[in-house]
Formats: C-alpha cells, structure tokens, sequence
C-alpha cells in the first residue's frame, strides 16, 4: 500500500514571505506542494498562475502539485508544464474532451490527475481512471481556503478505490478540503493516500513544523 503523503498548499501560505514559508514547510517533512489555481470563472475566486509556479519551482526540489480550477485548461497547460508544474490535475465537469486533456498533460511529461466536485459521483470516472496517476476528491466546494470538511465525501473515495482495484489501475488518491488532523484518519480510512492541507499547516498555532508533525501523528 502507498506511504501516505502531505502536500502542502500554498493557497494558505504568507506570500510576503513564501520562500521561507516553502522552506519550512520542506523541512518539516511535507512531500509535495499543492498550487490551486483558480480563475473566479470555474470557481468564485481568483488565485494564482504559472508565475507562482515557477517561483515555488526556483525555491524548492519537492513535486510541484498544481491543481486547475479554471475553465479552458487546455490552453494553459504548456504554461503551466513550462513553469516547472510535475502533477497537473484538472476537473472532469465541463470539459467534454477531457481524455485530450489528459494525454495532452502527459505529453508534456508531468502526470495527469483528475478531480471531482463534492456533487459529482464517482461513475463519471469510469472511462478514464486507467488514464491517469492521480484522482483528487474534493472533500469541500471549490474556491476557498479554510472551508469545513464535507463528511457525505468519505463514501466517493471508497468508491473510487474500489473502481481503481477492479480496472487494475493505480493512481494515488488525493483529498483536499477541511483536511485537519481530525478529518485526515476518515480519509485514510476511505482510502485516501495524498492529503492536502492548507490553513491546517500554515495557519497553524504552533507553527508549520508542529502543523506537519501533527498530520503525519494522525495517520497512526
């Protein structure tokens, strides 16, 4: 079974002092960072975009896990690939050509992911689950930080794993959304393996290191 990973999202970070955000954030033992960009058309918000990448890509060595909350996204995926991107995941609602898009990510060497909406079922997958690395839950409604964990979630990702075990594919199953050291073990118990966390590293009493150390104690 996979080693439960932490991707860290910038989405809560300090900008006024990123790189030393990053930094310890890496130090702390998180495995990926996580980039939510947003276009405040596919979701109420507007966030980052390459440049943002590219600058997490100058500071740290670790995966960089951009997440395309965007419409259109194929016309910005060689900028994102080109900005130092290794995972690009984008949503299967609205896009009817999304098995171009995900040979398209994969072209540009970094590694396809998929993600769904808390109000879209598992089913929707099917054809393309054996296409991709990566499956990404939405476990709150896009758009926002600090969000409170959708608990009617949990039953989606146990499907998916069980959708993934019968297609013999393996791609690593991600939440994001209200992940917090009490919401993470319903999450790992679903199946989830990749587990984003924002305001619950970097918004954290104690600081980023106590943050991760305590996500890392919640697995068991």
């Amino acid at each position: 079974m996979p080693t439960p990973l932490i991707s860290a999202s910038i989405l809560s970070a300090n900008f006024a002092h990123l790189e030393a955000d990053l930094r310890q954030a890496e130090q702390a033992g998180v495995d990926w960072i996580h980039v939510d960009v947003m276009d405040g058309h596919f979701v109420p918000n507007i966030s980052m975009g390459p440049m943002i990448v590219e600058t997490c890509r100058a500071i740290t060595t670790l995966p960089l896990d951009v997440h395309l909350m965007i419409d259109n996204p194929d016309d910005f995926l060689d900028a994102f690939a080109a900005a130092g991107a290794n995972r690009i995941s984008v949503h299967i609602e609205g896009n009817p050509n999304i098995h171009r898009t995900l040979q398209k990510i994969r072209s540009l060497n970094c590694l396809p992911g998929i993600v769904l909406n808390p109000g879209t079922p598992a089913c929707t997958l099917q054809e393309v689950i054996g296409m991709v690395d990566l499956v990404l839950v939405m476990t709150v409604n896009p758009g926002y930080g600090g969000q409170a964990f959708l608990p009617d979630t949990l039953g989606k990702i146990s499907e998916i794993q069980r959708m993934s075990q019968k297609s013999q594919a393996s791609p690593w199953s991600q939440v994001d959304g209200g992940i917090t050291p009490r919401t993470l073990p319903l999450t790992y118990s679903a199946g989830a393996r990749v587990f984003v966390a924002g305001n619950a590293i970097f918004n954290h009493d104690d600081g980023i290191t106590a943050a991760v150390r305590a996500l890392k104690v919640s697995i068991g």
